[in-house]
């Protein structure tokens, strides 16, 4: 039997507020199914949104294919108009969009309001981008005719999001997509749909047009995506989430021959040099991991430390991990949440025992508190062998794990041997050092003595088995354009 949650008032006025249907062509569609959205502070129930099946998902996808002809031939300053006033509204509800996501995710209410001023950061860039959209004209190397060069939009965009950062990451998505004249439909993570349906209400109070962004929540994914995947009409899908759907993505994709951006799983190591500042690597180590309660995928996985300063780093970073208050997200100055939900704390147990088991010990935390809500304490590990499983997996919770290392060469080979390389860190002061170590890290992205990577300004994305593709930066709007040439014989 689910329990419905205790909320303040002003709690509820903010998760009441929230449209709960599906969202197509600029109207709210309510469905025979619903699908419970759970407070994981608690475990209740804060409500239940719609939810959608397969004829849903394809008349969402009906109506991103009517709107894309005119979208596309829309003015870029009209584009570019539209995106900025998004990120007015969405600057403007901050409070209220932050609670949304902390009540739905967990992740404290200051995280949670950081996300929201990120997210609107990406409707700035790209909304400056609109209308920087460039080509060629060149005279071909015979002299008889010219080659004109222009970019037009991919076309309807499928675009799958994650619970971990469910208005940034739709953002990042969205953003560009509009910008570059693609209309798309929107699938949230089926744990934090309310942060969508509540950014796409931003939207069309904006002035978004019938169709051009439509969202279908489901817990059924593969029943209703699917179709849409192998519909020829769908050009692009760009997806945030596991390396596992990833590549089943991929092999649906490969039909139809549709565009892709996959931004999936890391393994990120963070080297900490015997030269670092330690106070500087103690701050950018719990910033790469405390980050959404270490449920991101730039999160440091591997801390790997040179001897001679392992023991003191050690000490520090578990001092101030032990010392972080733990909680509900909307109590003040909480830093640790609870995780997504019991099956994210019982893999984080697992980890950790594992970890024990082959030798590692643990500074501070290790074990899961009782219930209600699926809370995880703030963990260190150190002396963590290369054999233990969380040196392999995606830890995805607030457990910083710990190894050592001697030389430069054994940091590197170590941090490089993954087939994941999404992210990595590192910390030293001597230069020369860092930009050799940077350039040799198998990683689409690294922090040098800082352990915060994302911005809108910056592509962000991996190589291996973390992905394909770049979100953000002058890349981002790349992603959904394509480039055609025109001869034109004189």
């Amino acid at each position: 039997m689910l329990t419905e949650s205790t909320l303040s008032a002003a709690e509820r006025a903010a998760i009441d507020k929230v449209p709960r249907g599906l969202f197509i062509e600029g109207r709210w569609r309510a469905t025979a199914r619903t699908l419970p959205v759970f407070d994981p502070a608690t475990g209740a129930v804060l409500c239940a949104v719609a939810d959608a099946d397969p004829a849903d998902g394809l008349a969402a996808l009906d109506a991103a294919c009517a709107a894309q002809r005119d979208w596309a031939a829309t003015p870029p300053r009209e584009r570019s108009d539209l995106l900025m006033r998004v990120h007015r509204a969405l600057l403007a509800d901050t409070d209220r969009l932050g609670l949304i996501a902390t009540l739905e995710m967990g992740k404290p209410l200051a995280e949670a309001r950081g996300e929201i001023a990120y997210a609107a950061e990406f409707f700035r860039w790209f909304a400056e981008e609109a209308v920087r959209l460039d080509g060629g004209y060149m005279p071909a190397p015979t002299g008889g005719s010219r080659f004109l060069v222009t970019r037009q939009p991919v076309g309807p965009s499928l675009l799958i999001t994650p619970w971990n950062f469910p208005v940034a990451m739709g953002a990042r998505k969205i953003a560009p997509a509009l910008a570059a004249g693609c209309t798309c439909v929107v699938k949230p993570a089926e744990q934090t749909p309310l942060s969508m349906l509540a950014l796409a209400e931003v939207m069309a109070g904006a002035g978004l047009p019938a169709g051009v962004v439509n969202v279908v929540m489901t817990a059924d994914p593969a029943a209703v995506m699917t179709p849409l995947i192998l519909d020829d009409r769908s050009r692009k899908l760009s997806f945030t989430g596991s390396t596992a759907v990833g590549k089943q993505l991929l092999a649906q994709c490969a039909r139809t021959v549709m565009r892709t951006s996959m931004e999936l799983g890391g393994n990120a190591p963070l080297l900490v040099f015997d030269d670092a500042d330690l106070d500087e690597a103690v701050e950018g180590a719990l910033a790469a991991k405390m980050r959404n309660i270490g449920q991101a995928c730039t999160a440091a996985n591997r801390i790997l430390v040179q001897r001679g300063v392992a023991g003191d780093f050690a000490r520090r970073l578990a001092d101030r991990m032990a010392a972080l208050p733990m909680g509900r997200g909307t109590e003040p100055d909480v830093v640790v949440g609870p995780l997504i939900d019991a099956e994210a704390v019982d893999k984080v147990q697992r980890l950790v025992d594992d970890a024990r088991a082959r030798g590692a010990t643990v500074l501070t935390g290790g074990t899961a508190l009782p219930g209600p809500g699926t809370f995880y304490p703030a963990t260190v590990l150190i002396d963590v062998p290369d054999d233990a499983e969380l040196c392999h997996t995606e830890i995805f919770g607030p457990v910083a794990a710990i190894g050592l290392f001697d030389t430069e060469d054994e940091a590197v080979n170590r941090a490089n041997d993954t087939p994941y390389g999404l992210v990595s860190y590192v910390f030293t002061e001597n230069l020369r050092r860092g930009l050799r170590v940077c350039e040799a890290l198998e990683t689409g992205m690294v922090g040098l003595n800082q352990g915060v990577v994302s911005n809108p300004a910056a592509p962000f994305g991996g190589v291996k088995e973390s992905g394909l593709g770049r979100e953000g930066g002058l890349t981002g709007i790349d992603e959904f354009l394509e480039t055609k040439y025109i001869g034109v014989r004189l």
